[in-house]
């Protein structure tokens, strides 16, 4: 994806992703964090305003910085990031509240054409995934990088 994002500090495993937003309430501390769950090769994608004092995200607070594209863009090439260097890893995302499902929904929506060339990209729906479907609500999101023969020799 080709879109205006923020720089980003990558830890060394490439599952903690930083940056700074820029906009109308100043300069606010992100982060992006990629954690294994239970399930084999699926990751939960952690997004938030970063708690310096605990290192941790808080992902309920809404930030309305005016810059929500470019805070997507960046969160969007971390998981092209982070499945290129983790072929197999599923990523999870699920929204804090009604809102925020709304907004990544739209974000998918929106790029879905792009998205769908280098991912397959599913909604949970009554605890069942299926295929994502456009303007469906959904109550989280799984994506997954297609594999193909030259990311395997790269590997």
């Amino acid at each position: 994806m080709f879109l205006d994002r923020y720089e980003v500090e990558i830890n060394q495993n490439s599952t903690i992703y930083e940056f700074i937003s820029k906009g109308k309430k100043g300069e606010i501390k992100k982060m992006i964090r990629y954690s294994a769950t239970n399930l084999k090769d699926f990751f939960n994608l952690g997004f938030g305003d970063l708690d310096e004092k605990t290192g941790k995200i808080d992902d309920t607070v809404v930030t309305d910085n005016g810059d929500s594209e470019k805070v997507l863009a960046t969160v969007a090439a971390s998981v092209y990031a982070f499945t290129a260097n983790n072929l197999e890893a599923w990523v999870f995302i699920e929204g804090r509240g009604l809102g925020r499902k709304r907004l990544y929904r739209i974000a998918i929506t929106k790029y879905l054409d792009i998205i769908e060339e280098d991912f397959v990209v599913f909604g949970l729906l009554d605890n069942a995934w299926q295929p994502f479907l456009k303007n469906q609500d959904y109550e989280a999101f799984a994506i997954k990088r297609h594999i193909n023969d030259d990311d395997k020799k790269n590997k």
